[in-house]
């Protein structure tokens, strides 16, 4: 056990290299971490950690699954829907790719799942969407199921975390790491061993896309990054099943992704830990349905709100400091639109102040057309402040000026989102979410049942349960 004393060593057996030598490349270590996972002697906090993000999961994707992106891919895809081994979430058959993707998508459409911040990344998406259809197919257990997704996770958000910054200026990291958490999920429930996974994380690798323009403005592409990573991920993994060899050092090597997509990251430090600490068990879960980069803000004006009683009407000006990906992703003044407003800082702070929450009715033209936000929304300014910066991506803070009408001037420092690991939301907390965003989707009747199976997911005998909701 480490010094929390709750993790436990894992083996992760050496390969020899082409050169004789016993010096694994990065995916190698990966990909042999990813085959113990199957058998390995889990501690219990971070299944309970899986079963909270497989419910996350389900909140996020169910409200996803009756809208656009996922809405028009069922149209697209007509002819691969209907038949096959998986399902989408409302229980139409689908061949397994096409529910990875589409369900991937899903998930990813109304903003509300989690993260893992060092790595700037949503790994449920991406990596319980590939799980979910591969486990559906092969006939999976629930705790396989949840063997899957720690696997995916801890491979995922390391390999996120190493690249860093440096990737996050110009990639969407949940199109690019992604594919590696599906892959290595997938490659699990397809019982691959550890040269077979690490030459499906190297085939995943050179599939890995998501450009950061997709969201700098109105536009339906960004939930498209986590489906087609999840698709990416399976498709990896079951053709290394059927013996597709990858380039094992396409993560390390010179010209591989580390140094065409980042600036050098340390795999060693990167798998140091594998088997020893779980990020599952540090994972974001959202209190808010839009950008992430928004939230310390959000959460910060509401704090001040809540303290000193101030009504929007009574705000003269909010001067929001915040980091990096605060200024370039979040501080415009787009709002015309749920895609747009989800990324517009100016917007969801008046919205809150002004309503009291950012949840799905958030969009709705009533609120997107709110005169008392549009007003307030232009009395606020979004600058970056070089000391929160320097925290991020391991720390997501916010510092706020609010001068009121009456003369007062109010500061706030948020030093973290609400729903990070440092001001987590409680089990109960991740119920009332996951009642909230399901029950329109499924009634109340159905999001009791199903909550109550996934709390008992580790001993679920199979996934039939999963595959219609309604």
């Amino acid at each position: 056990m480490n010094e929390a004393g709750d993790e436990k060593t894992l083996p992760c057996p050496k390969a020899a290299c082409r050169d004789g030598s016993m010096t694994q490349t990065a995916l190698e270590r990966f990909g042999a971490y990813a085959a113990t996972v199957s058998t390995a002697d889990l501690p219990s906090e971070a299944i309970h950690a899986a079963k909270r993000c497989v419910i996350d999961w389900y909140a996020t994707t169910l409200p996803g699954a009756v809208e656009a992106p996922a809405t028009m891919l069922e149209k697209a895809l007509a002819d691969e829907l209907d038949r096959g081994a998986a399902t989408l979430m409302l229980g139409r058959k689908a061949a397994v790719r096409t529910a990875a993707l589409i369900n991937g998508t899903a998930s990813h459409t109304v903003e509300f799942d989690d993260i893992y911040a060092p790595a700037i990344y949503h790994p449920g998406s991406p990596t319980i969407a590939a799980a979910l259809a591969v486990g559906q197919a092969r006939g999976a257990s629930g705790e396989a199921f949840l063997r899957a997704v720690i696997a995916g996770y801890e491979v995922s958000t390391r390999i996120g975390a190493a690249m860093g910054r440096a990737h996050y200026k110009y990639w969407h990291n949940t199109g690019t790491i992604g594919p590696f958490g599906a892959a290595a999920a997938a490659g699990l429930l397809a019982g691959l061993d550890g040269r077979q996974q690490g030459h499906a994380l190297a085939s995943v690798a050179t599939f890995a896309a998501g450009l950061q323009q997709a969201f700098r403005g109105d536009s339906l592409s960004k939930p498209l990054h986590a489906g087609h990573a999840a698709d990416a991920g399976v498709l990896a993994a079951l053709s290394a099943e059927h013996g597709l060899l990858g380039a094992p050092a396409i993560l390390d090597a010179v010209g591989g992704m580390g140094e065409a997509m980042s600036n050098g990251p340390d795999w060693d430090a990167a798998t140091a830990d594998l088997g020893r600490a779980y990020n599952v068990r540090r994972m974001t879960v959202k209190n808010h349905g839009c950008c992430g980069h928004a939230f310390a803000a959000i959460d910060g004006a509401m704090a001040l709100q809540r303290e000193h009683r101030f009504a929007a009407d009574d705000v003269r000006s909010i001067d929001v400091g915040g980091y990096s990906a605060t200024v370039d992703v979040t501080g415009n003044y787009l709002h015309g639109t749920p895609a747009a407003a989800k990324f517009s800082l100016p917007f969801l702070v008046a919205s809150a102040l002004t309503h009291g929450s950012i949840r799905l009715d958030a969009y709705t033209p009533q609120r997107l057309g709110d005169p008392i936000v549009g007003a307030l929304m232009k009395r606020i300014t979004v600058a970056l402040d070089p000391e929160i910066d320097a925290l991020f991506p391991r720390q997501r803070a916010a510092r706020l000026a609010v001068q009121l009408a009456d003369g007062r001037v109010l500061d706030h420092f948020q030093p973290h989102r609400v729903g990070d690991p440092d001001l987590p939301l409680s089990d109960a907390d991740l119920d009332t979410k996951f009642r909230e965003l399901a029950v329109p989707v499924i009634g109340e009747a159905g999001a009791g049942r199903l909550l109550a199976q996934l709390w008992t997911l580790d001993e679920a005998p199979n996934l039939d349960f999963t595959r219609s909701l309604r």
